[in-house]
């Protein structure tokens, strides 16, 4: 007897094997809370998910699966008042000292100022390819969704569905990128008042502590098997972003980008790294 798939055209085929990879997950069945003790809780049967920090710890978790290509959302409200020094981070990682990462990390700041919105890429364990950002709203006030967007040809960074950063394949230039190492979803909310505020000039204050970030809406869109084909099919699997997205980009990264490391001449005085003419 011949399969319900027989028959069907590829296209489609992709798109089924696409759909059936894209859920919204209960927090408490798809993470673990791996360090920090009761610092970490989960509440309304794995609706919602709080990561907090005192003088002694912060706390932190970590998917239970491992991810190949696929774009993963995550609703954060970040600590609010005065959150200097303290970092929440949100990213994708692998392991082992020549790890893949894509990084989100919100650097806490004196109450009535911005969150900086630190951003970063690894390949083969080499990173150093910052770009920062000011948010166009009070991070701390509502929730807000921060998406990671990563296949064979790109990797773009959005808040609210708005690119804020795109990273290009560059490898033809000899430029790593991460596409052969499954990577985990991670979370941390920690003590950086070394470095966190600008450049570790305002320390913490303990005194406002705990300091508590929350999560919620976590979805994920990703391969069910492999990735080779049909790559066009999901807005996330395109090797461009839209006309739409691109105009978005540019917006976001002329009124709120405040570093680039593509265009850091202190750091580079002999030329850009070659992905930055990508």
């Amino acid at each position: 007897m011949a399969s319900f798939s027989e028959g069907l055209p590829a296209f489609l085929l992709v798109f089924l094997v696409t759909l059936s990879s894209s859920f919204a997950g209960n927090l408490n069945q798809e993470f673990d809370l791996t360090w920090g003790g009761n610092r970490g809780k989960v509440f309304n049967g794995g609706e919602l998910l709080s990561l907090s920090l005192d003088k002694t710890s912060g706390s932190g978790f970590q998917s239970k699966k491992e991810y190949m290509f696929g774009r993963i959302d995550m609703q954060l409200k970040l600590v609010a008042g005065d959150s200097a020094g303290t970092v929440t981070t949100y990213y994708l990682s692998s392991q082992g000292p020549n790890h893949d990462e894509i990084d989100f990390e919100f650097l806490g700041n004196v109450t009535g100022e911005p969150y900086i919105v630190h951003t970063n890429v690894y390949a083969q364990g080499k990173g150093n390819r910052e770009q920062q950002f000011y948010l166009w709203f009070d991070p701390t006030k509502n929730f807000h969704t921060y998406s990671i967007q990563w296949n064979p040809y790109q990797i773009v960074f959005l808040v609210d569905n708005t690119p804020i950063r795109q990273f290009k394949n560059a490898e033809s230039l000899g430029v790593s990128y991460p596409k052969s190492q499954p990577m985990r979803i991670y979370s941390s909310l920690w003590n950086a008042d070394d470095w966190a505020t600008r450049g570790g000039l305002v320390k913490t204050d303990w005194s406002k502590a705990p300091f508590t970030a929350y999560y919620r809406n976590f979805n994920v869109q990703t391969c069910s098997g492999s990735c080779t084909s049909g790559f066009s099919n999901g807005v996330w699997q395109n090797q461009e972003l839209d006309a739409y997205g691109r105009r978005r980009l540019r917006w976001a990264q002329k009124n709120f980008m405040i570093y680039n490391y593509c265009t850091d001449y202190k750091r580079f005085p002999q030329g850009f790294p070659p992905e930055c003419r990508v």
